[in-house]
């Protein structure tokens, strides 16, 4: 896993044909909205998250991201334990998120 700040994690993200986003908020904070092209797996849906990520393909690199950073950086953690190798975390998460969103 690696901790990426805001221009980071854009600018990174930006420039990678390989990138998925992955919003690992619960429904009730998916609607402040999200940001775009988003795949959205609730990690506190414990066993249910680990098996929804197991059916995304390991080979991308993913951009994960929650409200404050802390949830998505246990689910780059979990991932990562599970044979994904590219996992970026978004540090401050959603509530510090100054770029494009879309609305809940």
């Amino acid at each position: 896993m690696v901790e990426l700040t805001q221009e980071e994690w854009l600018e990174q993200l930006q420039n990678d044909d390989n990138a998925v986003i992955l919003d690992v908020r619960t429904d009730e904070e998916l609607e402040e909205g999200y940001i775009p092209n988003a795949i959205h797996i609730d990690i506190y849906k414990g066993q249910g998250f680990i098996d929804e990520v197991e059916k995304l393909d390991k080979s991308k690199n993913y951009f994960v991201y929650c409200r404050s950073g802390k949830r998505s950086a246990q689910a780059c953690l979990l991932m990562n334990q599970h044979g994904f190798d590219n996992t970026n975390n978004l540090i401050g998460g959603f509530m510090e998120w100054e770029g494009e969103t879309t609305e809940g």
